[in-house]
């Protein structure tokens, strides 16, 4: 279903959001070879498959720290971006930790890939 939610980013159905501590945690994920090794696609392919991510982002920059505490100190950075850039919806399978912030958000909806799917995509 993630690919189903990227490939709705790379024709334009969904406006994806990126800021610096989202890139820097992307740049890190993809670069651990280790994650990769079941994967049917080299380095190069998921670089370019990165990049055209990438491109079709708005890019936000976070002026404001808003520290919703979350469980996982390194997730508040996802929160502060959704408000920075006013998303109506973070897509995540990390609902467990992004949910459970001492700071609630009602405007930002937290859904899985596969909620975006259903909620938002298969209309179409």
């Amino acid at each position: 279903m993630s690919r189903r939610v990227v490939r709705a980013c790379l024709v334009d159905e969904l406006q994806p959001v990126f800021g610096a501590a989202l890139l820097a945690e992307y740049e890190d994920v993809f670069s651990r070879d280790e994650l990769w090794l079941a994967a049917k696609v080299g380095k190069a392919e998921r670089e370019a498959v990165l990049n055209a991510f990438l491109s079709r982002c708005e890019w936000i920059e976070v002026f404001f720290a808003w520290r919703p505490n979350l469980p996982d100190e390194s997730d508040n950075h996802i929160i502060e971006l959704a408000l920075a850039a006013q998303a109506q919806t973070i897509v995540t399978k990390n609902l467990r930790d992004l949910k459970r912030g001492e700071l609630k958000f009602p405007s930002v909806r937290i859904l899985t890939p596969i909620e975006v799917w259903e909620k938002l995509l298969c209309r179409h």
